[in-house]
């Protein structure tokens, strides 16, 4: 996989150096308001895990997010494979594509979430021929479905959706969609 560069961002595969960062961003609970909880030190090695897998498997993923020259890893941005049932997911051998961001407290407001996906979806629609990538996150997440609307994305009330993976009752379970097509 090919590191993707954008005016001031890095978005790379992952090295075993992004693990602590990111376990301090996932027990942030601000970074992890719009989740069902917080992570520990090894549930967030074990999603760390995961999206080192996703890339290596498939040349794409969330890629480790670097600032170069100020700080090796900020989050993360990229793109990967939906992997639970919902109306919207598409049935194999077809596979959805989604775009995702998250990005450590003190890296908020900068742009940085919008430049990076921004160039992932250029990678999308580019190299990996993608005829349409989604993104969603809970309804109240207001600060992702405005990145969603930078990068023109588009949404569609009726195809808002509860999400499998968050139990019934909780204040995340209803989630919105977004979708892009080049």
């Amino acid at each position: 996989m090919t590191p993707l560069k954008t005016e001031r961002l890095l978005l790379r595969p992952w090295t075993d150096d992004d693990f602590e960062p990111f376990a301090a961003m996932s027990a942030d609970p601000e970074v992890m308001e719009h989740f069902p909880s917080t992570l520990t030190r090894a549930e967030s090695d074990a999603v760390a895990a995961r999206l080192q897998a996703h890339i290596e498997k498939h040349g794409f993923g969330f890629w480790a997010l670097e600032l170069p020259g100020v700080a090796p890893f900020i989050g993360f941005t990229g793109m990967q494979y939906v992997t639970f049932d919902a109306p919207f997911v598409a049935q194999p051998p077809a596979r959805t594509v989604e775009i995702g961001w998250r990005l450590a407290r003190e890296r908020w407001g900068k742009g940085y979430a919008t430049e990076a996906a921004r160039a992932a979806l250029a990678h999308g629609f580019g190299p990996l021929g993608l005829p349409e990538i989604v993104a969603f996150t809970a309804a109240t997440n207001t600060r992702s479905q405005s990145v969603m609307a930078r990068l023109g994305m588009t949404r569609d009330p009726a195809e808002d959706f509860d999400h499998p993976n968050v139990e019934d009752g909780h204040r995340l379970k209803r989630h919105v969609l977004y979708r892009i097509r080049p």
